[in-house]
């Protein structure tokens, strides 16, 4: 994975936020040497922007309030993300935490080390990604089945069936109808509820 991940950083899409100067300039070089794409951005955008696959992001005490209202904003995927620190006082490392930084570079910046700490913070990211895809599949197969043990609940008390003959109720009916067991589970407690609902009007 990590050979991969070293070829893909050829052509890597990677914004720097940071004051125009010469460390800003050298920052943007180096990256280019390793084959990335970069832009240049200051201030610190209002937003996350798009079409970026890593943002190098200066922490500066003077613009916290950016910094901050930044991380607040937008609920969509977001870039890789490197801090660049100058300081080590809690209020920074604090900030930096709060960024869900994978990665940190600290000032002075130098060449040496930045190819190793951006392989290693884009592959924490990818490992992140995989992870919340995963338990967000987990999340869905687990309401499925309790979906699925509620609709059995109301046949077999609706029916009076046991669990067996429940379940397997519902299996032929998702069949018969070309649906998943979770669809025919929201049916059964869709229906159900209709049901509730005229009962409660009548």
């Amino acid at each position: 994975m990590a050979i991969q991940i070293l070829r893909d950083l050829r052509g890597l899409r990677v914004q720097v936020v940071h004051a125009p100067d010469n460390e800003r300039l050298s920052l943007v070089e180096h990256l280019r040497r390793i084959g990335c794409m970069v832009e240049t951005q200051w201030p610190v955008p209002a937003e996350w922007p798009g079409g970026f696959d890593v943002m190098l992001l200066a922490i500066e005490h003077d613009v916290r309030d950016e910094i901050h209202q930044l991380l607040k904003s937008g609920d969509g995927p977001r870039p890789t993300l490197i801090a660049i620190v100058s300081y080590e006082d809690p209020s920074t490392l604090q900030l930096v935490l709060e960024s869900g930084a994978v990665g940190v570079i600290e000032r002075p910046i130098r060449p040496f080390g930045l190819l190793t700490n951006l392989t290693i913070a884009r592959s924490l990211w990818l490992q992140k990604r995989a992870m919340e895809k995963q338990i967000a599949k987990l999340q869905r197969k687990l309401t499925g089945i309790q979906r699925i043990q509620k609709a059995k609940s109301i046949l077999m008390d609706g029916q009076g069936l046991n669990e067996t003959d429940a379940y397997e109720s519902i299996r032929r009916q998702a069949m018969a109808k070309r649906l998943s067991m979770d669809e025919m589970a929201s049916a059964i407690i869709h229906a159900n509820e209709l049901l509730q609902y005229r009962a409660k009007d009548v």
